[in-house]
């Protein structure tokens, strides 16, 4: 395997040492179309493929996968390409800022500004299962809920926001994660707890004693957890 000396520099490599990759889903008509036009205007990518080095003289496509496929088409034997090393993180940035990937915020602690912005994007998609979810109603109701404490997106379906179990809740998967706290001992505010799921309001109320745990409802978790709130 060649040194790392060549990672950050644009080099210009044959087509034969590069794999594809993931490749790109793009139209064949805007493949053939970018590649005949590529042609005819000197057959230079001016934007560079982004590889990394997986062997002596071997690479793979990590982003820009779009560009590789005209270069591919046009029937260069070259492509200009900027090398990196490959680890996760170089890979997951490269796919996102070539536009490849969807980037993701942590819903735990994102700020009610980037909670609708993502929102209003999902909305906004072409044929979106969110077209009927208002996003400012939906951002106010998530970002006043205990989403800090979620171990899954389960929990807004009960916030009454237009998002329900199934298409809906998958796909917010598209723009959030998750990184949870553990849960205290005991949730002081009565609205909070009114919000939490089952499962979750049954392992506070377990820690804090309370028997008969496994036989009660949501309502009935809910009632007995309310005595220790003010």
């Amino acid at each position: 395997m060649s040194s790392l000396s060549n990672i950050g520099n644009l080099m210009h490599l044959y087509l034969d040492e590069i794999d594809p990759g993931a490749g790109t889903d793009a139209p064949e008509f805007l493949i053939k179309a970018s590649a005949h036009l590529l042609n005819q205007k000197g057959g230079r990518n001016w934007i560079p493929v982004i590889v990394k080095e997986t062997g002596e003289d071997k690479y793979q496509v990590i982003g820009n996968s779009f560009i590789y496929a005209v270069v591919e088409a046009a029937g260069l034997e070259r492509v200009w390409c900027i090398i990196t090393d490959g680890s996760n993180d170089i890979v997951e940035v490269t796919k996102i800022l070539a536009g490849e990937e969807i980037p993701k915020i942590n819903l735990s602690k994102a700020s009610r500004d980037e909670i609708q912005s993502a929102l209003e994007y999902l909305v906004k998609q072409p044929d979106s299962i969110l077209k009927s979810v208002k996003p400012a109603i939906a951002t106010n109701r998530i970002d006043e809920a205990p989403r800090q404490y979620w171990k899954t997106l389960e929990p807004i379906i009960n916030l009454k926001c237009g998002i329900t179990k199934g298409k809906k809740l998958d796909a917010l998967k598209q723009v959030f994660y998750l990184t949870p706290q553990s849960i205290p001992e005991t949730i002081t505010d009565s609205e909070i707890i009114k919000t939490m799921s089952t499962a979750d309001l049954k392992a506070m109320a377990k820690k804090q004693g309370i028997t008969g745990i496994s036989k009660m409802k949501k309502d009935e978790l809910i009632r007995e957890l309310s005595k220790f709130s003010k």
